[in-house]
């Protein structure tokens, strides 16, 4: 379980998480959702401690992130960012196998090996792996670096916004394999998304930001609701179902 008491984060008089306190359950898949500008992709941050917190806690499976060491956290916790961009020229394997040096520092075992094939087969990948990233297109290399994260082997994986530059079948597949991750693999999935119809069509469980703060939280089916959903984004939505799926349908 993921745990955050009173989580803040100010930039100069700008207050960006304001307190943050909830509990994401262990295991499936947990999206935060909210408008430009909620706080979600800084509160991701602060959780893997990519940014420092100004005020506040948080524990992942026990385990407090601000105190721990950094190759603990890193066997425990991985995540992808935004801004996941290599300047270096590697190929596809060079850049999953960077998932093993938290316990290889670099000196990869058979073990490691293991783990990098088993990524790279599980993104479908095989034929790709020895191709530079900067021949791939923008959905293969975000798939390479999804890849690199679970060959990280964490129990606990973060994704910052991972179906940027995805067109709407390669992101279908993307959430596709996060819920097979979680299914198959037993990870916590926590993901930061702006498609409401894919946090809802895939998500155990949203949390809603706005302003900083969790605006509500609570099981895909609770959360995906027009009443919910018209507060946190400040205009008309209506929700409907399909194939027994909600969806959500934007009007404004």
């Amino acid at each position: 379980m993921i745990v955050a008491s009173n989580v803040s984060k100010s930039y100069g008089a700008a207050c960006v998480v304001d307190g943050v306190s909830l509990q994401l359950p262990k295991g499936g898949i947990t999206s935060i959702i909210g408008p430009n500008g909620a706080g979600k992709s800084t509160l991701l941050s602060m959780v893997s401690r990519l940014m420092a917190m100004d005020a506040g806690t948080v524990t992942v499976g026990g385990l407090d992130v601000s105190k721990a060491a950094s190759d603990e956290l890193a066997r425990r916790l991985s995540i992808l960012r935004q801004d996941n961009h290599m300047t270096a020229r590697l190929t596809v394997r060079d850049l999953v196998s960077f998932g093993r040096y938290p316990y290889t520092k670099g000196r990869l075992t058979l073990d490691d090996k293991e783990h990098i094939e088993r990524a790279i087969r599980y993104l479908d990948l095989a034929a790709l792996s020895e191709r530079f990233l900067d021949e791939l297109s923008g959905g293969q290399r975000q798939r390479a670096f999804v890849a690199m994260v679970l060959a990280q082997d964490t129990d606990y994986v973060l994704l910052d916004e991972p179906l940027n530059s995805l067109d709407m079948k390669h992101a279908s597949a993307m959430m596709k394999l996060m819920k097979r991750a979680a299914t198959e693999l037993g990870k916590t999935v926590v993901l930061v998304l702006h498609d409401i119809n894919f946090a809802g069509w895939y998500s155990d469980y949203i949390v809603a930001m706005k302003d900083g703060r969790v605006a509500a939280q609570g099981p895909a089916a609770e959360m995906i609701q027009p009443q919910v959903l018209s507060e946190i984004y400040e205009m008309e939505i209506a929700v409907h179902e399909l194939a027994g799926q909600r969806i959500s349908v934007y009007y404004g």
